[in-house]
């Protein structure tokens, strides 16, 4: 008697989730991704509860441990199938008038139960699920079971399990893609950072912060699809964020911490966060939030499905025991109602438990990022120093100067690390002083926001002031300041050389509208706009970029900021957007920002100079044939000269200082790493002088000394192609004697 009824009820718990599956992937399959009560649960108790459904041969397997604890108690099934805000199933079935009244009153029983069946053709299971169930990533799709008492109405039990079908937009190769392109654009950013404006490590810094919006546009109060919030998951570990498992001992050691100082809110929770989701919000889509409850009044009963058929289905390994005293009390389901206070709101805590980090946990986990990434950058700093001061202990005076220029390498290199930080650090210190939960966190987020606003602010006070006493020019004239505060101003023309300030401040009142207006996602969306919109526009006007291409660029990628948020518009959860134009919309987003990202990519690799891997050898080679012709032609010149004149100008030099009208020919210099010095230099200088006849050659200026020091001349043409053709092109571009203000001015034209 006891196995007949346990067989009823699995046929109930099965017919229930016929349409609740999982997608064990490449398999057309559907499957429960997570369980909640969506009423405080009386007769009703569930422990687990896994199915899955397989089309190709149309089964379900099914692991469930449930327990009836109430006795006489005779209830009407409701089993809803909510899919985009669709309810594709609605039936109510009367169990006393079904399976010959065997479950009226409701059986007291510990049911554990785990099978796999073979659905009857005749139930049309197949033809009910639509093909495009089992593919379209992150699935919103939601079955409800609801237990309502015949005669009083009283819901009994209300249960709700979400469906996905294996398919996501969030994958870890895109994440391991899109930070390894971050890593190997980072050391040839370090040696193009040698020259203060080249345009590499400055594009990093652009790739980085496009990895970082797309992650905050998912930060603001909105209804947005799974699919799009599962896309910017992608992104996550560029704000810091970097996804954990259930049982990681950094989240452990977070909340006690917290926990110990003070804190009272919820810890991040092992099972999927989706079962903790505000039904208004997808996957769930109910109107108002409210779960629907069938009316005891106005109840249609609908025997569309043959329950008849599966009591002749054979079972194994179900197991059925009476009810006990010691049986689990709701086990590990949680309830979840309007009123609960462990519901995920829209925005930041939705995305971070996503990743398995508790609400509350989030600003440390930023900051314990923060400081590992600090750490790294430091050690690297010191094997540098130790490389350059080995360096300037074994090698000539020449290597040994160069130590000098090495503090403001990593100066610019603490500002363009300070400009990645700047993002996650503001948006987690101010939302962590929303939440009001630990003083420890709350005061090193204050200690975080010190610490990053002066890293940025006292640099960009001294470019100011030294603008305003010296001139913008001498911006980009002093060698020593441009290496060391350019990573801010470098890349920008003289007369826009400020253009840095107002991104940073929109940086900062972005962080405020997510941190501080988190109760409204509307006035979020709308600034957001405004301060896109305000960005397109001062590119447009200013242009303010050294060349076409990078004003065409930035431009583009503002433009396509403010197309992607202003198409988040349609997210406001008062306008009601109906679910599947919401899906489309978000899709449209995340192929968008997608296409930005491969933009950068391209960018990225034209500013490596990589296209020199198959110019500069047929460069090489009209350079080197060139300078053979020239220094034969020289030979011969200088030969003839010297056997018309050998009786009456002895001791004159083989290759005398040419006119002063003259070119000087680059062949003349290129066999010559190191110039002569000054002295050398003057000596025969003054003995050509003393000679009664001697007509050509005057005192070579010191601007054609090559010594090593840096000049800012030579970093604004360290990105002109033809520079790097040949090794006297690029001595002879470095030392020209063209002003730097002046080449800096003629840039734009």
């Amino acid at each position: 008697m006891f196995f007949s009824l346990a067989r009823l009820r699995a046929a109930i718990f099965s017919s229930l989730l016929l349409s609740t599956s999982v997608a064990f992937s490449r398999e057309q399959s559907l499957f429960t991704s997570s369980v909640t009560y969506c009423e405080p649960p009386e007769t009703l108790l569930i422990q687990q509860f896994d199915v899955a459904y397989f089309a190709k041969n149309q089964s379900i397997s099914f692991n469930i441990s449930a327990a009836s604890v109430q006795a006489n108690v005779n209830v009407t099934a409701n089993l809803l199938l909510n899919v985009y805000g669709i309810r594709a199933i609605n039936i109510t079935l009367d169990l006393c008038h079904i399976l010959g009244g065997a479950l009226c009153p409701l059986p007291m029983y510990n049911f554990t139960g785990s099978d796999s069946i073979s659905l009857p053709e005749s139930l049309g299971v197949q033809d009910k699920i639509p093909g495009i169930a089992f593919k379209i990533p992150d699935l919103e799709g939601v079955a409800q079971l609801v237990l309502t008492e015949v005669g009083t109405g009283v819901v009994k039990a209300c249960v709700q399990a979400t469906l996905s079908n294996g398919w996501s937009t969030h994958q870890n190769a895109v994440e391991w893609v899109t930070g390894g392109v971050a890593l190997a654009t980072l050391l040839p950013s370090i040696w193009h950072s040698l020259t203060p404006d080249a345009l590499l490590p400055f594009r990093l810094i652009d790739l980085l912060l496009l990895y970082q919006t797309i992650t905050s546009s998912s930060f603001l109060s909105l209804n947005y699809p799974s699919t799009y919030r599962a896309f910017t998951l992608n992104f996550a570990w560029a704000m810091g964020l970097f996804s954990t498992s259930p049982s990681s001992s950094l989240q452990s050691s977070i909340d006690r911490m917290r926990h110990l100082t003070g804190g009272k809110l919820a810890n991040s929770t092992s099972a999927s966060p989706v079962g903790l989701v505000n039904r208004k919000l997808s996957p769930y889509n109910f109107l108002g939030g409210h779960p629907v409850v069938p009316s005891p009044l106005n109840r249609r009963s609908i025997d569309t499905f043959d329950l008849s058929e599966l009591a002749n289905v054979t079972h194994t390994k179900i197991l059925s025991t009476l009810a006990s005293d010691s049986a689990t009390q709701g086990g590990n389901v949680q309830t979840v109602t309007t009123s609960s206070s462990n519901v995920l709101q829209a925005g930041i805590p939705i995305f971070v438990n996503f990743l398995h980090i508790a609400t509350a946990n989030a600003f440390m986990t930023i900051f314990l990022c923060a400081l590992i990434l600090i750490a790294c950058a430091l050690g690297m700093f010191a094997l540098g120093f130790a490389f350059v001061y080995f360096l300037g202990r074994q090698s000539s005076d020449r290597k040994y100067r160069s130590k000098s220029g090495y503090p403001s390498f990593v100066r610019a290199w603490t500002i363009r690390l300070a400009l990645v930080l700047l993002s996650p650090i503001l948006v987690f210190s101010f939302y962590q002083w929303t939440l009001k939960d630990s003083w420890l966190a709350i005061l090193l987020s204050v200690i975080a926001f010190l610490v990053l606003l002066g890293a940025l602010l006292y640099p960009t006070l001294l470019v100011l002031r030294y603008a305003r006493h010296e001139g913008r020019e001498a911006l980009y004239n002093d060698a020593k300041y441009l290496a060391s505060n350019g990573a801010l101003y470098a890349q920008y023309r003289v007369p826009r050389f400020y253009f840095f300030l107002p991104l940073l401040v929109v940086s900062f009142l972005k962080a405020i509208a997510i941190a501080f207006i988190k109760g409204s996602g509307e006035v979020q969306v709308i600034l957001m706009v405004i301060l896109e919109g305000l960005t397109v526009v001062s590119y447009l006007v200013l242009r303010p970029s050294r060349t076409r291409g990078s004003d065409i660029f930035s431009t583009f990628l503002a433009i396509m900021r403010l197309v992607c948020t202003g198409l988040m518009i349609s997210f406001v959860e008062r306008l009601n957007v109906a679910p599947i134009p919401r899906v489309v919309i978000g899709l449209v987003i995340a192929v968008l920002f997608s296409i930005t990202v491969l933009v950068t990519y391209v960018n990225l690799l034209i500013n490596s100079g990589i296209e020199r891997l198959w110019t500069g050898r047929s460069a090489r080679t009209s350079d080197r044939s060139g300078s053979t012709n020239a220094s034969i032609m020289e030979k011969g010149e200088h030969a003839a000269a010297d056997k018309s004149s050998s009786s009456e100008h002895i001791g004159r030099p083989n290759n005398p200082t040419p006119d002063s009208g003259d070119q000087l020919d680059p062949g003349f210099l290129h066999p010559f790493l190191v110039s002569p010095t000054e002295t050398e230099i003057t000596s025969a200088c003054t003995s050509n002088r003393t000679s009664a006849t001697m007509t050509v050659g005057s005192l070579l200026p010191r601007r054609w000394s090559l010594t090593p020091l840096n000049s800012p001349t030579g970093s604004s043409q360290a990105h002109d192609p033809t520079s790097y053709n040949s090794h006297s092109n690029h001595v002879l571009a470095r030392y020209s004697d063209t002003p730097p203000s002046l080449r800096h001015g003629q840039e734009r034209t």
